[in-house]
């Protein structure tokens, strides 16, 4: 006879304390980084967004503290100045920022951030927080295909899209600084390779700040 095996059902993963992991997605504009990001966050609506401070009058509908932090410059400034801000760049006569404490906090308590920011951003958090930052781009297949997502947009006239097509030139000449590269030609597997990403970055051995008092416990 076969001797009969027991059999166990799978047990909860024990709980090893760790550091938050700061994800951060660039891609010229078009190729996805905006949709990924969002949908990483429904996956996993423990995802923390990072509220933005900017220099910008409201839109209808938005409330200061939800959408944004509505600053005035003097402020944006001297925030900047005193290095309140993670990142930061004027647009169009406009200031965008992001504040560090928030971002610092929820990294202290193992909560993830998802950050969809340019190149030049990307570089201003690495250079923040060298630790905590993982770093995907996303390619288009192609600068044709990218162009054409443009286009089916039909919100930006021609000679925007032309602007943002030169732009799209720039921000993937500096893909080589980042952790990660992948192709968005089919979003689905882009999604997953970027949580793929994400649940590896989780892993990583420095980041589990309990390991060493879990191990400990095999030591008898």
């Amino acid at each position: 006879m076969t001797p009969s095996r027991e059999r166990h059902g799978p047990s909860a993963r024990p709980h090893v304390a760790r550091r938050g992991v700061c994800l951060v997605i660039s891609a010229p504009s078009g190729a996805g980084k905006s949709t990924i990001a969002n949908a990483l966050r429904a996956a996993e609506p423990q995802l923390l967004h990072s509220v933005s401070v900017t220099t910008r009058q409201p839109r209808p509908g938005e409330s200061d503290g939800v959408h944004y932090h509505f600053r005035t410059m003097e402020q944006f400034e001297r925030m900047a100045a005193t290095g309140e801000l993670l990142e930061w760049a004027t647009v169009f006569g406009r200031g965008y920022g992001t504040p560090r404490g928030p971002v610092e906090a929820a990294l202290a308590e193992g909560r993830d951030m998802v950050f969809d920011i340019d190149w030049q951003g990307h570089r201003q958090i690495r250079a923040a927080l060298p630790h905590d930052v993982i770093s995907l781009f996303v390619l288009p297949p192609s600068l044709a295909e990218l162009e054409r997502r443009l286009h089916g947009r039909a919100s930006d006239h021609p000679e925007e899209i032309a602007k943002r097509m030169t732009a799209a030139r720039d921000e993937i000449a500096h893909w080589q600084e980042f952790d990660h590269v992948i192709v968005n030609s089919d979003l689905d597997q882009a999604i997953a390779e970027a949580r793929s990403i994400l649940v590896a970055a989780r892993l990583q051995t420095a980041r589990q700040k309990g390991l060493p008092g879990f191990v400990a416990g095999f030591e008898g």
